[in-house]
């Protein structure tokens, strides 16, 4: 469903100049602004305007109904992010340290989990689970796990061999060592892991909820369809974008800036 990239750890950027600022201010309100004057010239079911749309997204927020939706959704994102990053991680840990289990991860479980489907892992869930969360969990789980494999691989091949010899030669408790020399430096490869899943959950959380879920904005959206109810479609989508974009900007981002200091990454 999803292209896999490997999440490296990115590099700390500078601010932006205030033209190119001003510049992206522009291109939204022009969107904005060609948007309105569209829906002026179509029905209201097919484009509505933002007004209309903007008070749609209020009563996501005032209508316990409504927001007790988007918390769904929220924790079908949660449990699937954590259940991936659990899975994705042992499957990882064994791939490094255990050689005889690196060829059936790495060349038959990953590209397996890589390749499969997300719509094919939904349809199976429905099968097996019926039509509840468990489906939707389960087939977003089933898509995150080989991105947390994927990255976690490359965090565990970049360790610093060095630094590891070191602390070996000061304890000989492996959990002491995993603890101290090896989680700390892959802490950064695993924090990106999980910024990646965040976004990309989202996408497939709406589509599991969409065709598997009994609840959920995915499921809003697909009642919101059958009644031709095409604010609460356009709500909906702008509402998760700008979750989406100030989870990364006032999250995620200050996360990584504390990330860079504490490990000094370039």
């Amino acid at each position: 469903m999803t292209d896999l990239t490997i999440a490296a750890p990115p590099a700390r950027g500078g601010t932006t100049p205030p033209a190119h600022q001003w510049a992206l201010h522009a291109v939204t309100a022009t969107a904005l602004l060609a948007w309105y004057v569209y829906s002026l010239f179509v029905p209201a079911y097919q484009v509505p305007g933002p007004v209309a749309v903007a008070n749609r997204m209020l009563g996501f927020v005032t209508d316990p109904l409504l927001a007790l939706q988007l918390g769904i959704s929220l924790a079908h994102v949660g449990a699937a992010i954590a259940l991936a990053f659990v899975a994705g991680a042992a499957a990882a840990l064994c791939a490094h340290y255990l050689p005889v289990t690196r060829l059936l991860i790495d060349s038959r479980l990953t590209p397996f989990l890589n390749a499969f489907s997300g719509i094919g892992w939904l349809f199976l869930g429905i099968l097996w689970f019926g039509i509840n969360h468990t489906t939707v969990v389960f087939a977003v789980t089933m898509i995150l796990i080989p991105f947390t494999i994927i990255n976690l691989r490359a965090g565990l091949a970049e360790l610093d061999t060095e630094l590891i010899e070191l602390g070996s030669s000061l304890t000989r408790a492996p959990v002491a060592l995993m603890s101290k020399v090896i989680v700390p430096m892959l802490v950064p490869y695993m924090f990106a892991t999980l910024r990646i899943s965040f976004g990309v959950a989202w996408k497939v959380t709406l589509t599991a909820e969409l065709f598997g879920g009994n609840s959920g904005v995915g499921y809003l959206l697909n009642v919101a369809r059958q009644e031709f109810d095409t604010e609460t479609i356009f709500a909906v989508i702008l509402f998760i974008l700008l979750f989406v974009a100030f989870t990364e900007v006032f999250m995620f981002r200050p996360l990584q800036r504390r990330l860079d200091r504490r490990y000094r990454l370039a």
